[in-house]
């Protein structure tokens, strides 16, 4: 008999892991079911309409600049001068616990404010690109599922901070229980959507009730108790933004807003050039492949507040021992994934089976699959020496981002999809690779 818990143990599964696994299958796995239900009751133009969405929604990390991954490791690394006296009380230091109670003051308050502001910024936005560039596909309703998906995108900017601070907190397990009931849900309502034929709505409709899952959650668990108790401890030590948390999160920023010009620029722009057809085949694609690193990356970013904890108290020797097990499993269930993947599209569209050309062809497809193994290191490395409450990547973020720009942009142009991903593949596997592992390698033993 198989021993499932062996296997586990061998994977490095815990139940943090499990869960944000589940998790991220259903979510992958979804993004498999919904690419067959989008291309049974979506036309090619309302796939592209479908997936250009996505990548201009992506601009609300120009708001979120960042600050959750600050704020899970600032408060990682209060966490790690306290203890809990039972599931909603923390004690020990009353200056740590004190500037655990400024932290959650803080993030409420910013977040309530950008989340406001990114509502209007993405209806004028997307307003502005469809009316210009999807004005002949005329009998495609957008209008109303732009507006709601503004909204739905805004109010979760708006919860995200409370997610990430429990986190910080170490409820890693409970905070991805709670997002694979929540993806659940809302890849089930996506599903019915698509049947009933609501098309463009489907997506904006899921979305936007599955938020409402997280204050349910909240609400109706220890959890509300917890925060208040947190709430109520504020005294004179406080986090000083400008001093403590800014130097960190503008340069964590900067390269987040970075990470959009790299990763999500292709779909408008051969939106812009090609039409919905071609941004539907690459949007689809990216989705696949998103899904494929999301799952990998549970092993890393499961381990961020450990990572931050282990930072804290200066214990280097095990930090480096977990994170040296954890990236070799990580790379090792992307790696595996990816040739399933590609051997699948490469086996549909060779039999001409209908769903297959609903992506890329299998050129620029692998050329992709190469670049989300290679980024599965780089993103590692960032969560290890981020965890630092440092961010070394901020010039090579910010190269990186001119650079497959001006190489969407220039081979996007004159050479279409094949230009894109050849220009991408060759930047992040002979540029963006070697200069990460650099950084990791010296920062390591600089601060160690």
């Amino acid at each position: 008999m198989i021993n499932i818990r062996l296997i586990a143990n061998k994977l490095g599964i815990d139940a943090a892991i499990a869960y944000t696994i589940i998790g991220r299958v259903i979510q992958a796995g979804g993004g498999v079911i919904s690419i067959l239900f989008i291309a049974k009751y979506l036309t090619k133009v309302e796939q592209g309409f479908y997936y250009t969405f996505g990548s201009l929604l992506a601009i609300q990390i120009f708001f979120e600049l960042g600050l959750s991954n600050v704020i899970t490791q600032f408060v990682a690394h209060e966490v790690a001068h306290l203890r809990w006296e039972n599931k909603t009380q923390l004690i020990g230091s009353d200056k740590s616990l004190s500037r655990l109670s400024s932290l959650l003051h803080f993030c409420i308050k910013w977040f309530s404010i950008i989340s406001i502001i990114l509502v209007f910024v993405l209806i004028i936005l997307g307003y502005f690109f469809f009316n210009k560039y999807g004005k002949s596909d005329v009998d495609v309703n957008w209008h109303i599922p732009w507006l709601i998906l503004s909204v739905s995108t805004s109010t979760s900017l708006m919860i995200s901070p409370i997610l990430a601070y429990f986190e910080g907190l170490g409820k890693v397990k409970e905070i991805a229980l709670m997002r694979m009931v929540q993806q659940t849900v809302q890849l089930i309502l996506l599903l019915l959507f698509l049947i009933f034929g609501l098309k463009l709505f489907a997506s904006p409709l899921s979305a936007i009730l599955s938020v409402f899952i997280i204050p349910f959650w909240f609400f109706s668990s220890s959890k509300k108790t917890l925060l208040k108790n947190i709430w109520q401890g504020q005294k004179e030590w406080k986090v000083n933004y400008k001093v403590e948390i800014f130097p960190f999160q503008w340069r964590i920023a900067i390269s987040w807003i970075s990470g959009y010009f790299i990763f999500q620029l292709f779909n408008p722009v051969l939106f812009a050039r090609d039409g919905p057809v071609i941004a539907g085949q690459m949007g689809m694609t990216l989705t696949a492949l998103n899904g494929v690193m999301s799952i990998s990356m549970s092993w890393i970013n499961t381990k961020v507040p450990t990572f931050a904890n282990l930072v804290a108290k200066k214990d280097y020797s095990s930090l480096d021992l977990i994170f040296d097990k954890t990236i070799k499993q990580a790379i090792s269930i992307c790696g595996l994934i990816l040739v399933l993947f590609a051997i699948t599209i490469y086996t549909l569209q060779f039999y001409k089976i209908s769903i297959g050309n609903r992506f890329l062809p299998i050129f620029p497809l692998t050329l992709l699959c190469i670049v989300t193994f290679v980024n599965q290191f780089i993103f590692a490395y960032a969560a290890y020496l981020r965890s630092h409450k440092k961010e070394p990547f901020l010039i090579q973020s910010i190269v990186m981002a001119v650079l497959t720009s001006l190489s969407t942009l220039l081979l996007g142009y004159y050479y279409g999809v094949n230009g894109i991903t050849i220009g991408y593949c060759f930047l992040t596997v002979f540029v963006s690779f070697f200069w990460s592992r650099n950084i990791f390698t010296n920062k390591k033993e600089e601060w160690h």
